[in-house]
């Protein structure tokens, strides 16, 4: 079995001006939440069960898809103050435990076309105890650059990197549970996945690769692109884009 933690937790506060009543991962993109595109997408590539990390305004998340959403199991771990990322997938993975074997993690706000099993072969190839599917950005400054060696070692993180066409974060992990191992951090302390975890992980010489994907890639964090993702989820499962 082949569990899917989803960051929806967020305050998506540049997406207010469009979508300003509702949390960021269900604003509508042809006619459907955003989160449940992802699901579906995910639910085809193998994943059986999601654990929703959610917390603004997560009863419309929790009413919307219930324990169990079209035979796909649903459970939630619950923010009741902001945690940020990091806590927020701290508080999913000790709602898991430590023998799910191999966790996906997803950012509740991105759509990357990965292929699974290909990825998770690449992580057990590496052994690797979080791997990254990474993109070519073509924006300065909006994404986490990632420095890795010819082996898709991760050697460094670079935060809000000036490089077009650097490899970039594509909120698409796969993670083993064991890495809260070396963490110092409490349970329903305040946290960033890039600026905190990650940042903890490499100091600790854990091992981390990143794999280069050529798949669609679509963030929703900012209004021009939540308007281009009609277009981009359309063209990828063969539907109708809604202008």
């Amino acid at each position: 079995m082949t569990i899917a933690i989803i960051l929806a937790g967020g305050l998506g506060t540049r997406l207010r001006s469009v979508v300003p009543d509702l949390p960021k991962p269900m604003a509508l993109v042809n006619g459907k939440p955003f989160l449940e595109h992802q699901i579906h997408y995910w639910h085809d590539q193998g994943i059986d069960e999601f654990v929703l990390s959610v917390g603004y305004k997560k009863e419309i998340i929790m009413d919307y898809f219930g324990a169990s959403y079209k035979g796909i199991k649903i459970s939630y771990a619950e923010e009741y103050s902001p945690l940020g990322t990091g806590g927020g997938l701290l508080l999913a993975f000790d709602l898991i435990g430590k023998d799910s074997g191999p966790v996906v993690v997803l950012n509740g706000d991105t759509y990357f076309e990965v292929n699974l099993p290909r990825m998770l072969a690449f992580h057990a190839e590496k052994n690797s105890t979080w791997s990254f599917g990474l993109f070519r950005s073509n924006e300065a400054g909006r994404y986490m650059g990632m420095d890795v060696d010819k082996e898709g070692k991760v050697i460094g993180l670079k935060s809000g990197s000036r490089e077009i066409g650097c490899l970039a974060n594509g909120g698409v992990y796969i993670v083993n549970p064991d890495f809260v191992d070396v963490l110092e951090y409490e349970m329903g302390e305040k946290l960033s996945l890039e600026d905190d975890i990650l940042n903890a992980l490499l100091t600790n010489n854990v091992s981390i690769y990143g794999c280069e994907i050529d798949g669609a890639f679509i963030d929703i964090g900012v209004p021009s692109d939540y308007q281009r993702a009609s277009f981009i989820l359309a063209s990828e499962r063969g539907e109708d884009a809604e202008s």
